[in-house]
């Protein structure tokens, strides 16, 4: 039987898709399962690793009813970053992963740095300290969890943990590893400084290796759990935000990729080696070069958060909701009535690098209703963009002239059009919705030997565009206008943020009522 499929797993925080690729980037046949996530006490988010593999092999289980898996050449997963798991010799886990979004490990942040440098992390990690990499929570399990710190084998990522269970050996990709904050960025390899900080070895992670690279394959056991051949390529993928960067496209100049999902996740390729606070910087899952990535750690959670938690609507009973209040929004001009939003809900990462910085609504007044708070919302995160966007251009040299957009905030045409507007660079919108699974279809590909480089398959298979929008002159100028007063309104309000969060803490410790 002709191998004329590849499958990219795209095993995201809330679920699995497993989906099937032929050589020209078209969806063939797709499966989907949910993945639990418990958040037990405040700043803990945590997952069960068995969930991972049982969700794979569910999202694996439906795509196999609708595809013959003797035709799958191999495969490549796209996993969560910076989420890791304890295991023992035998592969178990000791305890529960800590997701990206588990931020226990706050004090870890100083106390890492100071005995590593903030500088020196940035320039090991290409990323400024801050509580998401995986790092500071197993300085956390150093500190609070000694015995399971001290029984554990292996500390894996997600990646890392579902090639174990497929193909019987802990191999990894660059493209997972360096995420988690442990890894050489420039070097490839494990960190001699930052392990040794940690008291733990190269052998405490899965052995990485280059995006592309085949890993194993498949064996009895997991062919008969997963429903694959045995037999089967499994190939080195990466992180999700990378493997959406490589389903768009982006390893041509000009080209950044938008990803308004959950989080806002934006990324530009470049080949050389470069840090920076303005942006945060991972391997690309090509496996030359580097990705300059912004994150903001907002989205379309925000516009749920909004819907759900400020309107107090519940879409399951109006799926209208969202048509009604992008409309509200769209009769309402250019800043919002004079709203001005800053969507830090949980922190700040690039360029600030703040963990105590929160949401600002600027200017509210009577005047004030559901369409200016929607459009504020909206127009808050594209400005982050657009400064964001610049910094990149300002410290790489490299000018973007195009976002790709993916993710739910993608369809909407307000939000798109705000984008474009606020950065002045057109926004393409792709005709597939799973650029991140493509990303690791396309790595499957290379890796099967179907194309000589990962340039060669992305040109091939990459997601092709469905429509654009063009930036209009005239609003642009009003958006750098309105953007001048948004890049003032954090340094301003920064200590008083920092206050007031310390406050916070102090009330909480202090456990007492407030007094009427």
């Amino acid at each position: 039987m002709d191998k004329d499929l590849v499958i990219g797993i795209d095993s995201s925080t809330t679920a699995t898709k497993a989906i099937a690729w032929d050589r020209a980037g078209q969806l063939v046949g797709e499966g989907r399962s949910a993945i639990p996530l418990n958040n037990p006490r405040p700043l803990f988010y945590e997952q069960d690793a068995e969930d991972w593999w049982r969700s794979l092999c569910a999202a694996l289980g439906d795509l196999g009813a609708e595809i013959d898996m003797g035709r799958v050449a191999a495969l490549a997963i796209a996993n969560q970053r910076e989420t890791v798991v304890a295991l023992d010799a035998a592969g178990a886990a000791l305890g529960p992963a800590m997701t990206w979004l588990d931020e226990r490990g706050r004090e870890d942040v100083g106390l890492l740095a100071k005995k590593l440098g903030r500088d020196r992390l940035l320039q090991i990690t290409g990323k400024t300290p801050d509580p998401t990499p995986c790092v500071y929570g197993l300085h956390w399990l150093m500190r609070k969890r000694p015995e399971l710190y001290a029984a554990a084998a292996k500390f894996v990522e997600v990646h890392g943990f579902l090639v174990h269970r497929l193909t019987g050996v802990f191999r990894t990709s660059w493209a997972s590893a360096d995420p988690m904050g442990v890894f050489d960025l420039e070097a490839k390899r494990y960190s001699e400084p930052i392990l040794e900080a940690l008291r733990l070895t190269p052998k405490h992670f899965a052995a990485a290796v280059a995006p592309g690279s085949v890993l194993g394959e498949v064996t009895g056991e997991a062919a008969e759990a997963t429903g694959l051949e045995a037999g089967t390529l499994v190939v080195a993928g990466g992180g999700d935000g990378q493997a959406g960067g490589l389903g768009t496209g982006t390893l041509v100049p000009g080209r950044a990729y938008l990803n308004l999902g959950t989080a806002s996740v934006s990324g530009v390729y470049g080949e050389a080696y470069a840090t920076d606070p303005a942006f945060r910087t991972l391997t690309s899952l090509s496996g030359e070069g580097y990705i300059y990535e912004l994150c903001l750690r907002t989205g379309t959670f925000l516009v749920d958060w909004f819907v759900k938690g400020v309107f107090g609507e519940d879409p399951g009973e109006r799926p209208g909701i969202y048509r009604e209040l992008e409309a509200a929004a769209a009769a309402v001009p250019i800043g919002s009535g004079g709203l001005l939003l800053q969507p830090y809900w949980g922190g700040v990462m690039t360029p600030y690098w703040e963990q105590d910085a929160r949401g600002l609504i600027l200017g509210l007044s009577g005047e004030h209703g559901r369409g200016h708070l929607y459009r504020a919302m909206m127009e808050g995160i594209a400005l982050d963009q657009a400064m964001g966007t610049a910094n990149i251009e300002r410290v790489t040299g490299h000018q973007v002239t195009e976002l790709m957009t993916i993710g739910g905030g993608s369809k909407s045409d307000l939000w798109c059009t705000i984008v474009a507007d606020a950065t002045g660079k057109p926004v393409r919108r792709l005709a597939t919705a799973e650029a991140t699974s493509l990303g690791a279809g396309i790595v499957a590909a290379k890796g099967a030997g179907w194309f000589a480089s990962a340039a060669e398959a992305v040109a091939a298979m990459a997601g092709k565009v469905e429509s654009s929008i063009e930036p209009d002159a005239g609003r642009h100028e009003v958006y750098r206008e309105l953007r001048a007063i948004y890049a003032e309104l954090f340094p301003a309000t920064r200590a008083a943020q920092v206050a007031l969060a310390a406050f916070k803490h102090r009330r909480a410790a202090a456990d007492t009522p407030g007094v009427a």
